[in-house]
């Protein structure tokens, strides 16, 4: 049994795995698609043997890239233009380019389109990379920082995101207290996606603590996006007549437009039917019929923060593990407050 990873050649990666040098090689440094039943072998093999590839070397056998990347399994609605915005300024102050790709689940069979092969270093967005990817590059010692996500356990990673547990329970309280609302609707998010997890989790809290009674059937899925919102609730309110809901919060404001939409079509008066609450505080949020009651969130700040870690960690300076931003209510017409 090897007890040394540094006794380790890659040679002898190689014939462990039955593979050329070239091909191991190819995998530590992603520069040409391995197939996925290669790829496993390799990484047992690797992880067997307790062979991580040297950083230094690497280092030597390329050039720095002078690229960033931000990987995200989408880029699909007006969230992500306060967060390039901040990521963009703090690459641009540095010196570097910006390269942006999207992984989507059903390729995952072939490498991530960005990584050590043409960047210095990620941001992920999400579920942009799975754990197993994550884990990968972090063996390697490649430079990553996550966005609107925690590390996989055991792994130190930075991570950026914002607080949304306890400003859900907020404003669940706000219509509960505030609008006497009782039957609150949930849009979820995507699948896997940390940020509509928590933020469920403060309404369910909120409800309980309020002695109302969780109902599974006003908890829709929403996609934090206006078309899968729009769909979900017209075909809600179609087939499901029985169930009395009096407010709705959207799980972010692109859902929010959907949601405000089937609700005019199907003769809903907001705020006086039902109140709807959105998320982040997009710049649209405010001149929507009526304007939207949200959460302000500090996306800008988000994309800014993680790239500046990101640069932290070309300099060898681990800026810590997870920085939790904070969010604020913002009161408008569409919960029932009058500004």
């Amino acid at each position: 049994m090897t007890s040394k990873s540094d006794s380790v050649t890659i040679r002898e990666v190689a014939q462990k795995a039955g593979v050329s040098v070239a091909t191991v090689s190819r995998y530590i440094n992603q520069n040409a698609p391995i197939s996925k039943e290669v790829s496993e072998r390799l990484k047992q093999v690797m992880a067997e043997l307790r062979y991580v590839p040297h950083a230094a070397a690497r280092q030597l056998a390329s050039q720095k890239t002078r690229v960033v990347g931000l990987l995200s399994n989408s880029l699909h609605n007006d969230f992500f233009v306060p967060l390039l915005n901040g990521i963009e300024g703090v690459v641009r102050k540095h010196g570097y380019n910006l390269l942006i790709a999207t992984y989507h689940s059903d390729n995952r069979n072939m490498p991530p389109p960005i990584g050590p092969h043409n960047t210095d270093g990620i941001l992920v967005f999400s579920d942009g990379l799975s754990d197993d990817d994550l884990i990968a590059l972090h063996a390697r010692q490649f430079p990553m920082v996550l966005v609107h996500r925690t590390p996989p356990d055991s792994l130190k990673i930075p991570s950026v995101t914002v607080e949304n547990k306890k400003i859900a329970f907020e404003l669940i309280e706000h219509l509960i207290k505030v609008h006497k609302r009782k039957h609150i609707m949930f849009f979820r998010g995507p699948i896997h996606q940390e940020d509509s997890f928590w933020r469920e989790t403060g309404y369910k809290s909120a409800l309980m603590a309020n002695g109302i009674p969780f109902d599974e059937r006003l908890v829709l899925n929403g996609d934090f996006e206006r078309h899968a919102a729009y769909q979900t609730l017209s075909k809600f309110i179609a087939t499901e007549n029985q169930i009395p809901f009096d407010a709705i919060f959207t799980g972010d404001d692109d859902a929010a437009i959907g949601v405000l939409k089937a609700l005019h079509e199907n003769n809903y008066r907001v705020p006086e039917d039902v109140s709807v609450i959105g998320f982040d505080d997009l710049e649209f949020s405010a001149f929507l019929n009526p304007p939207l009651t949200t959460v302000s969130a500090p996306t800008e700040a988000v994309g800014r923060i993680a790239t500046e870690q990101l640069f932290s960690l070309f300099d060898n300076q681990f800026p810590g593990d997870v920085t939790l931003l904070p969010t604020e209510l913002i009161t408008r017409h569409s919960c029932g407050c009058i500004t």
